[in-house]
């Protein structure tokens, strides 16, 4: 499957990209000569990653019938300081919350998300070190 972009400058900093018929906005802070018109795109790599992994997870775990639960990803990383400032360390945690959750189907379809199914885990695990950590109601499980 091809991939396409069409990423059009706007004015000062401020980009448009057109990604599948959806617009996406980028913008340098006000600090960096922008108008903080939209997101940077360093961190779009980010939202890029837990959207893929999130739609594994609900993915494998609707087919595992796993119901009625709330779901989350929060993501941090760590930049090297020199340039090209790139992140070197992600931590990425999956937060579920949920009575009677199996912790095997979780720990199952967390662990096939990123190491066999999310293609953007792939892709940035090759720059940087991804740390994921699962947490069901408060407790992290391992």
């Amino acid at each position: 499957m091809a991939a396409k972009i069409i990423t059009v400058w706007q004015e000062g900093m401020a980009f448009d990209a057109e990604v599948d018929g959806h617009h996406v906005v980028m913008d340098a802070s006000r600090e960096a000569g922008g108008q903080d018109l939209g997101a940077r795109p360093k961190p779009l790599l980010m939202v890029a990653l837990s959207g893929c992994s999130g739609m594994d997870v609900v993915s494998i775990l609707a087919k595992m019938q796993v119901k009625g639960y709330r779901f989350r990803m929060e993501l941090d990383a760590d930049s090297t300081t020199e340039h090209p400032k790139t992140y070197h360390t992600i931590r990425m945690d999956f937060v579920f919350e949920g009575d009677n959750l199996p912790v095997d189907k979780v720990r199952k379809a967390v662990s096939l998300s990123v190491e066999r199914y999310c293609g953007v885990n792939a892709m940035l695990s090759k720059a940087a070190n991804i740390i994921h950590r699962i947490f069901i109601n408060g407790t992290e499980v391992t």
